[in-house]
């Protein structure tokens, strides 16, 4: 890559300056979009048939995503996160293998890579295939020559210096065995939790169904787990999160509302539920979907030192001290999951 940082940020500013556009379905605004109108058009369909590739990525969770990046692809962002990092001299290869639980999820660690001034050699998952080349297609507007920054690779991985990669706690065995001589990142399962205090909002709680619903709860960051004191009132979550209710008409999610309920049910457990949701007390801390587990705490220090033990199963950590509610599937682009510095990482692979 022969462009400087400077030119880099620049043309992920554009990105999103574009990307401002399609956080609902509108009509072309015309070329200070900085796109043609058939190449708007584009984009729009990608957004609609995002769906029939994998039917959690509804058109409105997809415009979520791209209006999230849009957010954060301002020039002050993206200059206020690398300000302190050094980029590729001698740029190297990296692959980058996707996962696809929630929309254009791995495009944080193709921004990473792109801007730090390595090339990328990306792995999607077959279950965002179109997103991902959508985004990268859009930038490729921007800068001269830009698509020769980055390619797929559609069977087996070679010639490359490093990996990221994001899978299942299974997949994660066979990234170490495969990748594990390469430098690498290698993510598996991880879920998030809301620490309730007593002292939270009716606004806080209908904003901690943000938390646990967008993207149907299937992103790391969505809670899965609610920790709550002894006298908490239950009723008091179900009246925040009530206007959530819609989500049930998906089909995907409600197959699953019906399925974990028919098991439960058959396994006698004590559940709470509204018809859109199910609350059941356990100690785990990963949820099947459209279900959240939550636990009673008497002492909250103690608490704190269970969750720290378990820091290796926890993404983020929602609550009054900890990240605001609503805000889990909203991170900056210094939020890195499971806390590892991907800028830094490639940094060091100038050495």
């Amino acid at each position: 890559m022969n462009s400087t940082l400077e030119q880099r940020i620049q043309t992920f500013v554009q990105l999103g300056q574009a990307l401002q556009h399609f956080s609902t379905k509108q009509e072309w605004p015309g070329y200070t979009c900085g796109l043609t109108e058939e190449e708007f058009n584009g984009v729009n369909d990608v957004i609609e048939s995002a769906f029939t590739f994998n039917g959690w990525f509804t058109a409105a969770n997809v415009r979520q995503a791209l209006s999230a990046w849009a957010n954060e692809l301002t020039a002050e962002k993206l200059t206020a996160w690398t300000k302190d990092h050094s980029y590729a001299t001698s740029p190297k290869t990296i692959a980058v293998i996707c996962a696809g639980n929630i929309p254009g999820v791995a495009f944080h660690d193709i921004l990473s890579v792109l801007i730090s001034g390595h090339k990328l050699l990306i792995k999607l998952s077959s279950d965002d295939p179109i997103l991902i080349p959508a985004l990268l297609k859009i930038a490729g507007k921007f800068e001269n020559d830009f698509e020769l920054n980055y390619s797929f690779s559609k069977g087996k991985l070679e010639n490359f210096a490093a990996v990221i990669a994001t899978g299942s706690n299974s997949t994660a065995v066979h990234f170490h065995n495969y990748f594990g001589k390469y430098p690498h990142i290698i993510r598996q399962n991880r879920n998030s939790v809301a620490i309730l205090d007593g002292n939270e909002t009716d606004e806080q709680l209908e904003k901690l169904g943000n938390d646990l619903f967008d993207y149907f709860g299937l992103g790391c960051r969505n809670v899965t787990k609610l920790y709550m004191p002894v006298d908490f009132d239950l009723d008091r979550i179900f009246n925040g999160i009530f206007s959530f209710q819609s989500i049930a008409t998906h089909n995907k999610y409600a197959n699953n509302y019906d399925y974990n309920k028919a098991v439960w049910l058959l396994n006698n457990e004590d559940l709470l539920e509204n018809g859109f949701v199910i609350f059941k007390e356990d100690k785990n801390i990963a949820s099947p979907v459209a279900s959240v587990f939550y636990e009673r705490y008497e002492n909250k220090e103690a608490l704190l030192q269970h969750l720290k033990n378990l820091e290796n199963q926890i993404q983020c950590i929602v609550g009054n001290e900890f990240i605001p509610f609503g805000n889990s599937q909203c991170p900056a682009l210094s939020d890195y999951a499971d806390n590892v510095n991907t800028l830094e990482f490639l940094m060091s692979l100038n050495a």
